[in-house]
């Protein structure tokens, strides 16, 4: 039974609960979302698979997850880009924001959302019962399709794109 971290709008923690059941009642949790670059500045997402608990079969950012209880976001966002994705890379957080969106099947993210950027040009290995698909987009295409086909995205990756771009241009 996975456990996640509870918190509040501050990010302190106040508890942990089971994941399914922070779902199902709409509880702040922690997260974090992934967005990796590579050299010709194109973002790797990938398609959630269709058996997801919610939004599945939606392209989404690199990696999203949770840490664990007694595990750093920074820590846990290696552990499963390296889970999901088949590789690891140098990681810098530029962001959090909170959110909260109801899925048609009762459940509720409701997350506190650490927002990790890095760049690599290691070729993916995706876990395939977490990625279907993935593929390097260029950013400007995805913005536009972004805009005529939402529901193909996932809630959050719709929410933070733009200022995820922002900072990756900052970057250099």
């Amino acid at each position: 039974m996975e456990k996640i971290i509870l918190v509040d709008e501050n990010d302190n923690e106040t508890g942990t609960e089971e994941k399914i059941k922070a779902h199902k009642e709409a509880r702040l949790h922690r997260a974090f979302s992934i967005f990796i670059f590579n050299s010709k500045g194109k973002l790797l997402i990938h398609k959630r698979t269709k058996t997801k608990y919610h939004s599945g079969g939606l392209w989404t950012n690199t990696c999203c997850s949770h840490p664990r209880p007694g595990e750093a976001t920074e820590q846990a966002a290696h552990r499963r880009l390296k889970e999901e994705m088949g590789f690891d890379c140098d990681l810098k957080e530029i962001f959090t924001f909170i959110y909260k969106k109801q899925f048609e099947n009762g459940l509720t993210e409701h997350e506190l959302d650490h927002v990790f950027l890095g760049k690599c040009d290691a070729e993916p290995d995706p876990d395939p019962e977490e990625a279907e698909e993935w593929k390097w987009a260029d950013t400007e295409e995805l913005k536009n399709d972004m805009k005529k086909n939402p529901d193909k995205y996932t809630y959050w990756f719709r929410l933070s794109l733009e200022r995820v771009l922002d900072a990756f241009a900052r970057s250099g």
